[in-house]
């Protein structure tokens, strides 16, 4: 066939012109990091206000000694050198899977178009355009045909400017129809757009939840901690006498353990390891906190094409309709000719293009590209034998009249999962937006949609997690219906023309919530779709891999897209599958689900120690006598009960649907339970006053309340670590047998203080926490009863 002809009108940059401006610095050098810098991270970890205090903490206790006082001061470092290593450890797995997600344009120098990277235009380069393509530089188009460009992410208007030759082109904007080329006229940073686009895709650390409710929880612990400390050490001074070194060693016991240190950096541990599972998965995390969003995802909704079905399609059957006036050999040939009037046909296109590549002597005298907004294409065709013609290629629904023969047909094959394309004849101009009205039906193009194996699974998995999957697609419900039928989707019997939704928000949700198989949906609706779940208070995950997918993608809560998609998709999403495995998705909400759950889960350890450490500072305030701990004490209580434990609670496989008001949930169990654990240990450390008297006293009053809040924050332990498994059950009892193996080693005795005297005490301090343990199930039950999470 002799194809339509298109000469080039721009040979684009010489090679000798590329050198000379990348010798004159005229190059697109705006660095795109999908990470932090290593100095960032470094100074993220190190440079905080709570290692201040605790920093200034281990100096005053270096000061007063002895060492083993200070051991808190080498947790932190050793807490702030874990946070390192994993953030830098997932620092490169961005890095390295951004390379392979990275955009590489199209550049025409020397009259030979290739793909660069975006960081070697230079100022001048010819960069051609094709649906999905983002603008990476700013410039001024040189050859458009049908060229349509969304510019919302930059203006906020959805609504498609179509440009001309000499039309300014914005970075940022990305291409929705037709094809062209464009100079760039500003590249690094002298593109301000190019800029903004580099500040939001930059590794950033957005609003979340989690981070939000722990930053609020460590600004009341520190309004706490001033006034705690200055009473502590007035109080000591007034106990202890002249020995104002015990006195500052007590107060800084008493001050350290109501900073929950550990969580914050446990958090970003979490993020960080979570960034480096998806990784090896082949999932770009672009930002850090879309793994919370990811837990809290009740929602999601799927594009049927390259997500249910594979990208490619095969031409099945072709129908020539009774009224065509022609035969099947002439709408074959139409058929060939439209395929190459379009340089860059999509999906359907490509299966016409390879099942009708005959045809001799057609020209192609104007083109209108494929839209998803209007649903067709078209071109005006001249044939060697009858003359010119206009055709469109599209939607039989949205190109023939309600109740026409032809749709009846099409419903038919649609019941089967078919696709179906009309093509019509039309006698108006391309032009003309009347130009679908009174079309000449001539023939029905049978598509077949090849279904991805793992789309099943995919579906029932989320079905199985109480996440609600609604298919949302431009193409005809009915066979948008019959494919999700034939996947097991539940209500896929059912399918929605969003032709026929409500326009209003509450309406559209109403229906949202009731259906799960949306066709004929525009690129506008799919917008307004998610925004009417959101009403409804879902956390919607939207995925998509098209052009038409993008404006929905930014306003979902998370935007997952496939690494094949268009550049623009994987611009605005938060999550891109560079895989373009569906299979995938379960993993990403399941490691979201686990971080945020373990999260929640550990922060009620460390906010029940915080809790007992303001209570027993305000006790020992008000009855004066010696704070019962050294800083070595709670420094080794809070290894056993909080910190190995958290670690290994935070890592652990976790499915349950995160829920909001994250504070509410922890602060709920973790006061009661540290008010039981204060007053329980204060308890017994008052019965240990009166029972041991004489030299070496305070060491034996101390172990006693020692034993008694180790005994209740392990018992807290087994309570967070519930449902049990045999490693949790092993975590509990190997903590235990750490503790053990101080109170049974004569050296560890030593260097942690620690010595029960008798046996009248010790088994007091077991019973006074066996009380509180009694205390705690119960409280536990209330609670859960009383404020439902």
């Amino acid at each position: 066939m002799s194809s339509v002809t298109r000469p080039v009108a721009h040979r684009g940059l010489s090679a000798a012109d590329v050198a000379a401006r990348i010798a004159r610095g005229e190059v697109n050098d705006v660095p795109v990091r999908s990470s932090r810098s290593t100095a960032d991270i470094v100074r993220a970890n190190v440079f905080t206000r709570f290692n201040a205090i605790i920093g200034v903490l281990f100096l005053i206790v270096l000061v007063v000694g002895p060492l083993q006082d200070g051991l808190f001061g080498f947790v932190i470092i050793a807490n702030t050198a874990i946070g390192i290593v994993q953030e830098l450890r997932a620092k490169k797995t961005l890095d390295s899977l951004a390379v392979i997600g990275e955009t590489r344009p199209t550049v025409r120098r020397d009259g030979t178009a290739a793909p660069v990277a975006t960081r070697e235009i230079v100022l001048g380069d010819l960069i051609e355009l094709g649906p999905g393509d983002k603008c990476v530089v700013d410039g001024e188009v040189a050859e458009a045909d049908g060229l349509e460009i969304d510019e919302s992410l930059l203006t906020g208007e959805a609504d498609p400017v179509a440009k001309q030759p000499g039309d300014a082109v914005m970075s940022g904007s990305f291409v929705v129809a037709g094809g062209g080329a464009y100079t760039a006229t500003k590249v690094g940073r002298e593109a301000y757009a190019a800029q903004l686009a580099e500040e939001a895709s930059r590794f950033t650390l957005v609003h979340s939840e989690l981070r939000t409710g722990i930053s609020l929880i460590l600004k009341y612990v520190t309004w706490m901690m001033l006034p705690a400390a200055i009473g502590l050490v007035v109080g000591q001074l007034l106990v202890q006498g002249h020995d104002w070194r015990e006195a500052v060693r007590r107060m800084v016991a008493g001050i350290v353990p109501m900073v929950p240190e550990g969580l914050v950096l446990l958090t970003s541990v979490a993020f960080a390891i979570g960034v480096v599972r998806l990784g090896r998965r082949k999932c770009l995390v672009q930002e850090l906190p879309a793994i919370e969003g990811l837990a809290r995802v009740d929602v999601v909704c799927l594009d049927k094409t390259g997500t249910l079905t594979e990208g490619g399609m095969d031409v099945s059957e072709l129908r020539v309709l009774p009224d065509a006036r022609t035969d099947e050999t002439y709408v074959r040939q139409v058929l060939g000719a439209l395929g190459e009037a379009d340089p860059r046909p999509n999906a359907s296109l490509k299966a016409i293009i390879d099942a009708y590549p005959d045809g001799t002597g057609w020209r192609c005298t104007q083109a209108l590209p494929f839209s998803s907004a209007r649903k067709y294409s078209g071109a005006a065709l001249n044939s060697p034998d009858t003359g010119s013609a206009t055709w469109l290629l599209g939607a039989p629904d949205v190109l023939l009249p309600a109740g026409h023969g032809a749709l009846r047909e099409t419903e038919q094959l649609n019941a089967q999962g078919l696709r179906v394309l009309l093509l019509a004849r039309t006698e108006r101009e391309l032009g003309d937006p009347r130009v679908a009205e009174d079309v000449t039906p001539a023939a029905l193009v049978v598509l077949e949609q090849r279904l991805r194996a793992d789309a099943a699974e995919t579906l029932r998995y989320f079905a199985e997690q109480d996440v609600a999957a609604k298919v949302i697609s431009g193409d005809n419900a009915v066979s948008v219906g019959a494919v999700a039928g034939k996947l097991g989707l539940p209500g896929a019997q059912a399918p929605v023309d969003a032709r026929r939704l409500p326009a209003e928000r509450q309406g559209m949700a109403e229906e949202m919530d009731r259906g799960t198989v949306f066709g004929r949906v525009t690129p506008r609706q799919k917008r307004d779709m998610v925004g009417a779940l959101q009403s409804r208070g879902h956390t919607v995950a939207m995925t998509g891999d098209g052009v038409n997918d993008v404006l929905a993608l930014k306003d979902a809560d998370i935007g997952v897209s496939m690494g094949s998609g268009s550049e623009a998709t994987r611009a605005v999403a938060q999550i891109v599958l560079l895989d373009n495995s569906f299979a995938s998705l379960p993993s990403v909400v399941a490691e979201g689900r686990r971080v945020i759950g373990n999260i929640t889960r550990v922060a009620t350890l460390f906010l029940t120690k915080t809790a007992y450490s303001v209570l027993l500072a305000i006790l020992v305030v008000c009855t004066r006598v010696p704070y019962p701990f050294l800083p070595r004490h709670l420094t080794l209580l809070s290894t056993l009960t909080i910190g190995v434990p958290a670690f290994f609670l935070a890592l652990a496989p976790n499915k349950e649907r995160a829920r909001p008001h994250f504070v509410r949930r922890v602060m709920r169990y973790a006061v009661p339970a540290g008010l039981i654990a204060g007053a329980a240990t204060f308890v017994t450390y008052l019965l240990a006053r009166a029972h041991y008297g004489g030299e070496g006293a305070l060491q034996a009053q101390t172990s006693a309340a020692t034993l008694t809040l180790f005994l209740i924050s392990l018992w807290v332990l087994a309570i967070i670590a519930r449902p049990y498994t045999w490693w949790r059950v092993g975590l509990v009892l190997a903590m235990a047998a750490g503790f053990l193996l101080v109170l049974a080693t004569p050296f560890l005795q030593h260097f942690f203080a620690l010595r029960l005297v008798g046996t009248v005490l010790p088994w007091t301090a077991v019973a006074v926490a066996a009380v509180a343990a009694t205390a705690l199930e119960l409280t536990w039950r209330w609670v859960g009863r009383r404020f439902p999470a």
